[in-house]
């Protein structure tokens, strides 16, 4: 492989994981104020998975390359830089593409220090993922001490970080999962009580909430939940829709319901937000919840890891997430 070039996570037309393959491809450049990472390690997200079938293009200008997160070593500076990196420092980077490569190019504003303890690994598993928590409770849901929060999918990547930082706002995590064994873990990382969402879970939300309901609700499925979601709903909550893995069709008085209920349905995105909200939660982020993954302190924060495939072995990590079967992130290591 020449040094201009990387080995870089690929696909050459749509469709399932069989058409994923390692290629070699031009290795970027760092841009004014950007630095190159050299990528240690990725995580699998499920914009990766839309992304491969066509549902999910890249924001304009970023990376073809599959990965919105990453971990590794500062291996480059570019023009204009700062002086917040100096090459050779470890860091964790939010991305909007590219970093299932060998070497990603991002703004030296968009990278975050490795927490003392934490593997390149475990780092690997934090921006996407926890970033979008803390932002989906903070700045788009106003999490209230003493909320009643229901988190869907409480066993994914962003469902396991909303659980601890539910916890740490000083608010109660309700969530639902798909089997024993994940809404165990979830309740083992503080989810109050777990729904199988195979029945209905809103029924079993207001048993548990007295009639209440939950005053936010994080939702990454949609369509098919909409009817379940409202009917747990407290009045005047907060539903903030951030996915649809359940479809985006809704059949019935969606609005009506909503209306009877004062709710208000909010919908968010990370990905395509511009570069200038993404520095701004990266900072608030570093500031109020980095130092907290410290193993020193007293309610440590954990990034949950599920499994880690070499990138070699990318079709077998798409596979294993479309099953479902992931417990927290599903890790990638990058040939070194």
């Amino acid at each position: 492989m020449f040094s201009d070039s990387m080995l870089a996570v690929h696909f050459d037309q749509l469709g399932g994981p069989e058409n994923l393959y390692l290629k070699e491809v031009p290795k970027p450049s760092p841009g004014e104020g950007e630095v190159l990472l050299k990528v240690a390690a990725s995580a699998l997200n499920r914009a990766d998975l839309l992304q491969r079938v066509g549902q999910y293009a890249p924001p304009p200008g970023a990376s073809s390359i599959l990965g919105l997160e990453a971990s590794g070593q500062v291996a480059e500076l570019g023009p204009g830089c700062q002086g917040h990196w100096k090459v050779g420092d470890l860091a964790m980077a939010l991305l909007p593409g590219g970093g299932q490569a060998q070497y990603v190019t991002v703004h030296e504003d968009l990278l975050m220090p490795i927490p003392e303890g934490l593997t390149l690994n475990q780092a690997a598993a934090i921006p996407e993922a926890w970033i979008t928590a803390f932002q989906l409770l903070h700045l788009v849901g106003h999490v209230q001490v003493g909320d009643l929060v229901l988190i869907h999918a409480g066993s994914s990547g962003v469902g396991t970080a909303a659980i601890q930082l539910t916890r740490k706002a000083g608010a109660i995590p309700l969530v639902t999962a798909g089997s024993p064994h994940k809404l165990q873990m979830a309740e083992k990382l503080g989810a109050a009580a777990g729904f199988n969402y195979r029945e209905d879970f809103s029924e079993a939300t207001l048993r548990v909430t007295n009639g209440v309901g939950v005053d936010l609700i994080l939702d990454c499925i949609g369509g098919s939940y909409w009817e379940k979601n409202i009917n747990c709903l407290a009045l005047d909550g907060r539903w903030v829709v951030y996915g649809l893995i359940g479809g985006g069709d809704v059949s019935g008085p969606l609005l009506s319901k909503l209306l009877f209920k004062r709710g208000s349905l909010i919908t968010s995105l990370l990905r395509s937000r511009d570069n200038k909200y993404k520095q701004t939660v990266v900072k608030t982020f570093t500031e109020q919840i980095l130092p907290y993954f410290s193993k020193d302190s007293p309610q440590p924060l954990l990034p949950v890891l599920d499994r880690v495939y070499q990138a070699t072995d990318i079709r077998a990590a798409h596979e294993y997430m479309e099953a479902n079967k992931n417990v927290g992130k599903i890790i990638l290591e990058l040939p070194q």
